[in-house]
C-alpha cells in the first residue's frame, strides 16, 4: 500500500488557507443561529476538527456513520445509519460536512434522512467535490476545492484506512 505512487495535489498550506476561508464565511452566514455541524465518519473527522476551531460562534457537534450496499465497490444508492445522531435536529440549523462528494448517492439520500427529521435549515460542506462519478444531482453550498477525477487520500481521506493522516491531499497516479 506505500509503495503506491502518489502526488500532492493540495498542500497543507492550501487546506489550511481554504479551511480558514469557508470557517469565516460559515462563522458570518450562521451568527446568531442554533447551529449543528454533523461530521460523516469518518473521512470528515479530520476537515470537521480544523473547521470547528477556525469558526469564531458557538455551535453543536454530532456524527454520523453510513453504509451503502451494493455489489462490490458499487453503492446501491440505498444506505443504512450505522451510527446516529445523539441530538435532536428538529428546528435546527445543519451544516452536513463531509470530505469528498463522489456520486453523490450517499449523500442525496442521507439529505433526505435528515431533511426528515424538519430542520430549520440543512445545507453541506464538503471539502473536496469530485464531479466526474456524480451519478444523482446533488451540490455542496460550500466547498473547499472542486477537482474532474482522481483517487485521492489524505487529510482524513484513505484508502483502505490507509493515509488518512497525511497533511495534505495526494492523488493516486497509475
Amino acid at each position: 500500500m506505500n509503495h503506491m505512487k502518489k502526488r500532492v495535489l493540495y498542500s497543507r498550506e492550501e487546506i489550511n488557507g481554504r479551511v480558514q476561508e469557508l470557517a469565516d464565511m460559515l462563522s458570518r452566514e450562521y451568527e446568531g443561529k442554533d447551529l449543528v455541524l454533523v461530521g460523516i465518519l469518518k473521512g470528515a473527522f479530520i476537515f470537521l476538527s480544523d473547521l470547528v476551531r477556525s469558526m469564531g460562534i458557538p455551535h453543536q457537534i454530532d456524527f454520523i456513520r453510513v453504509a451503502s450496499y451494493g455489489s462490490g465497490t458499487v453503492s446501491s444508492g440505498k444506505i443504512t445509519i450505522t451510527k446516529d445522531l445523539e441530538c435532536s435536529i428538529e428546528g435546527k440549523d445543519v451544516l452536513i460536512v463531509e470530505d469528498i462528494i463522489d456520486t453523490g448517492t450517499t449523500l442525496a439520500s442521507l439529505k433526505t434522512m435528515l431533511g426528515d427529521r424538519k430542520p430549520a435549515s440543512l445545507k453541506i460542506c464538503a471539502l473536496v467535490d469530485k464531479t466526474a462519478r456524480r451519478e444523482v444531482e446533488i451540490d455542496a453550498d460550500y466547498v473547499g476545492f472542486t477537482m474532474e477525477d482522481g483517487f485521492v487520500v489524505g487529510y482524513g481521506l484513505d484508502c483502505n484506512e490507509q493515509f488518512r493522516s497525511l497533511p495534505e491531499i495526494y492523488v493516486i497516479e497509475e
